[in-house]
């Protein structure tokens, strides 16, 4: 007989751990256990100032990069719009599944003067 999927109400609300949608072998989850990034926040800790809009952690800026070449992604735009579908990378640089990922244009203002760049 053949089965039939019933469907499901798309929009909803179910309880659940984002670290139990990451398998125990991803690589990310190695990557986490064996990269200590906590570093970053002393190197740059003075190019920071104390006023205005708090900014985008540096440790996820260097882990968006991370997953971009690990994964073999061309480019920082879909690198962007991979994380916000994909819950392990979004385990990884630690943003919850309603959190809004860094818009990709925060790394081209990073090198607004680096014309050589592009």
């Amino acid at each position: 007989m053949m089965g039939r999927k019933n469907l499901i109400d798309k929009f909803q609300i179910e309880m659940l751990c984002l670290d139990n949608l990451v398998p125990e072998e991803h690589i990310v989850r190695r990557l986490e256990k064996a990269i200590d990034l906590n570093f970053i926040h002393k190197l740059t800790k003075g190019l920071y100032s104390p006023y205005g809009k708090e900014s985008i952690d540096p440790i996820v800026l260097i882990k968006l990069n991370i997953v971009q070449y690990l994964f073999g992604i061309r480019s920082i735009r879909q690198t962007i719009k991979e994380i916000e579908v994909n819950a392990a990378y979004r385990w990884y640089i630690s943003y919850g599944l309603s959190e809004k990922i860094p818009h990709f244009s925060t790394f081209r203002e990073q090198c607004i003067n680096c014309s050589f760049l592009y």
